[in-house]
């Protein structure tokens, strides 16, 4: 429904957790800070979250772009990377079921076809928490590569 990330409107402190390398059978994780900022858009029918991330190699910033279809009962997410501000990700699409939201898309990661999958989760909480993960064999299975844990700020 169009309120489903209510639970995120307003400021944060982020961690990061990313492995350092996907899909190689990398087990090296890296962990920084950032944050995010919420806000409602469209009536309420999305949002859009402005993230700094400060990656060891520097500070940059990203946003995610969130809209909701009503006659779909589901959420399209975006994500743009000022690093690559011309390059707006294909959306993730899914929807939440019991406060967790799931959501998917064909992608590549390189010249390799893959399955993308955002996991939204505790959002009934304080901490709410993000996951990212992706598959090479279509979704058979997944490798978790970046999880951010949510705190106020």
């Amino acid at each position: 429904m169009a309120g489903d990330f209510d639970f995120q409107i307003g400021s944060w402190q982020v961690k990061h957790r990313r492995l350092k390398e996907r899909l190689v059978g990398c087990d090296d994780w890296e962990e920084f800070d950032g944050t995010s900022d919420m806000r409602p858009i469209l009536g309420g029918e999305g949002n859009i979250e402005d993230n700094v991330l400060h990656i060891p190699g520097g500070t940059y910033r990203a946003i995610a772009l969130r809209s909701y279809d009503r006659a779909q009962g589901s959420w399209a997410i975006w994500w743009l990377d000022a690093r690559s501000p011309h390059a707006l990700d294909v959306p993730v699409i899914g929807r939440f079921e019991d406060g967790i939201g799931h959501f998917y898309a064909d992608d590549m990661l390189g010249e390799r076809p893959i399955r993308l999958r955002f996991i939204w989760s505790r959002t009934d909480t304080t901490t709410p928490r993000w996951e990212q993960a992706m598959s090479a064999d279509g979704g058979e299975s997944w490798e978790v590569n970046w999880t951010m844990d949510f705190t106020r700020g």
